[in-house]
């Protein structure tokens, strides 16, 4: 069973940059797609980005698009979440996943493993 640790989270004002990782145990971290998903207090857990396993396709959500930059470190067994241009609405508990295969869905219920979360907090 894969490990996930998130970490990068924090406070931050509108307009401001944050990046995200996540580290993953094991060795076989360069074999699957990995997501990036958010949830806000009384929503659903929603896409925000995913890469394939060795970085040649990666998808966006329409609400961070432009904004946000996921890339990968096969050699660390790292995710990354750059996240720029921040809004207030960005504002959510941003959680990693790792993908039962390399497709980068969208959809979380392929999602296999999953951190624990880490807080991004943007202020107005």
């Amino acid at each position: 069973q894969v490990q996930l640790v998130e970490s990068g989270g924090g406070l931050v004002q509108a307009g401001g940059s944050l990046t995200l990782s996540c580290a993953a145990s094991g060795r076989t971290f360069g074999s699957y797609a990995m997501g990036w998903f958010r949830q806000a207090p009384g929503k659903e857990r929603e896409f925000v980005a995913s890469i394939t396993r060795v970085g040649v396709r990666t998808d966006y959500a329409d609400a961070v698009k432009g904004r946000f930059t996921i890339s990968r470190d096969n050699a660390k067994n790292t995710v990354y979440l750059q996240m720029n241009s921040l809004k207030p609405e960005d504002t959510a508990v941003y959680f990693c996943a790792r993908d039962r295969w390399d497709t980068g869905t969208r959809n979380r219920a392929q999602y296999a493993s999953w951190g624990q979360g880490t807080q991004v907090t943007v202020s107005s």
